[in-house]
């Protein structure tokens, strides 16, 4: 495979970097820039600002048909763009859910005079939007989910709980899946919604996460009505309508770099010491940093085989579960190496103290996280034995039973 730009790539690279370097000052690779905290109001206005810069020179969603807001572009600009942007101190993890993730599915699904209500705004940072999917019961299952919706009239009534929804309590709509047909199988039975965060018996809570965060909520949806119009998909049809964001999320969650990353270990073993001298000289950590940009490498080659797919219209094979597991795995082994690097200084939890930010503090508390969001690690090795490796399955008891004969307690 060769990762040498072409021409056009090239061309595309050099027109991004302008832009980057034009409004936005280069990253300092000392400082801890993606911190994984609370999003402050300020944080949202910086990245409205951000958001609307991006819109309106063209990088905000390249892929995007041009009459939206896109250039059309292949898969590839996204990454050469992400490439660049990594290098600069901008605003992130406000809009990627919503534009990567919940708009692709607007598109897909909404009307005309919908896509014109919903896509501009949301694209120019003034709307943000969360993804209302996973459940307290449901865990890993998606498709377990028991809030319901019925139908009277014209409209829907919304009854339940959702959770661990990205910035769900600063969004102003989100995209929601909710059961319809209780005595359908789990998978027939799902419905697929989006709603205003403001509609009477909307209520997002703000989960405190052991770093101290605030990034997630649980949703809770009491007795809300929204008319069918809000609809995407046919009824029953939600879990078919779900697999296109899904699809999206393995693309967007492609992009997106291990926290932390093999390079910010290094900037770490060039700041510590070991024995008096600089810990990037013992030949025991050069080794872990070698297995560990190993691997992102191998990450790398796993994002542009998902993008050479979607760049020929197909949807992104299960082996994108090797690609998140071995990520989620590596984030965290990364962080405790990093603390042992500390030694005593692990312990210490001051921005303004702790080199980098203290990054590894953060990341070690945070990262068994991301070994249980988007798939737990049990769930995505099921996936790649069976439909990668062509393993025999589990024992699904529960498959074409009706959802509500199947037992839960």
């Amino acid at each position: 495979m060769d990762f040498a730009d072409t021409p056009e790539e090239a061309a595309f690279r050099a027109e991004a970097r302008a832009f980057l370097k034009a409004n936005a000052k280069p990253r300092d690779e000392t400082k801890q820039v993606n911190y994984r905290g609370h999003i402050t109001d300020e944080e949202i206005r910086n990245a409205r600002i951000w958001q609307a810069k991006k819109a309106e020179a063209g990088f905000a969603a390249l892929g995007w048909p041009k009459k939206w807001g896109g250039r059309e572009a292949p898969p590839i600009m996204s990454v050469i763009y992400h490439q660049e942007e990594l290098k600069f101190d901008v605003p992130n993890g406000v809009f990627e859910v919503g534009v990567g993730m919940c708009l692709p599915t607007m598109l897909a699904y909404a009307t005309e005079d919908q896509l014109r209500t919903y896509i501009p705004p949301a694209l120019r940072g003034e709307h943000i939007w969360c993804q209302l999917f996973s459940e307290p019961a449901a865990g890993s299952d998606m498709a377990g989910i028991r809030t319901r919706a019925e139908r009277r009239g014209d409209e829907w009534v919304i009854n339940g709980q959702k959770i661990w929804n990205s910035g769900a309590h600063h969004s102003d709509y989100g995209i929601l899946i909710a059961r319809t047909d209780p005595t359908a199988a789990k998978h027939k039975g799902i419905t697929f919604f989006f709603l205003d965060m403001k509609t009477p018996g909307v209520e997002a809570r703000p989960i405190h996460q052991i770093t101290g965060a605030r990034r997630f909520s649980e949703v809770f949806l009491t007795d809300v009505r929204i008319p069918d119009s809000q609809r995407l998909g046919a009824v029953g049809d939600g879990w078919r309508v779900a697999l296109t964001t899904l699809m999206n999320e393995r693309v967007v969650g492609g992009t997106i770099d291990a926290w932390p990353n093999p390079r910010d270990l290094l900037n770490l073993a060039r700041m510590v010491e070991i024995d008096g001298n600089p810990a990037i000289e013992h030949a025991a950590v050069r080794e872990k940093l070698a297995d560990w940009y190993v691997q992102s490498q191998g990450l790398k080659v796993g994002l542009f085989r998902t993008l050479t797919a979607v760049s020929r219209g197909k949807e992104p094979g299960p082996e994108n579960s090797i690609g998140k597991l071995v990520k989620a795995t590596m984030s965290q082994d990364i962080a405790s190496y990093g603390l042992d690097l500390l030694d005593a200084g692990g312990i210490v939890f001051d921005r303004d103290v702790s080199p980098l930010n203290m990054m590894f503090q953060e990341a070690y508390l945070s990262s068994p996280g991301g070994r249980i969001a988007g798939g737990s690690d049990e769930i995505l090795r099921n996936i790649i034995a069976e439909r990668v490796l062509g393993m025999p399955g589990d024992v699904r008891v529960d498959k074409d039973v009706p959802f509500n004969q199947i037992p839960h307690g």
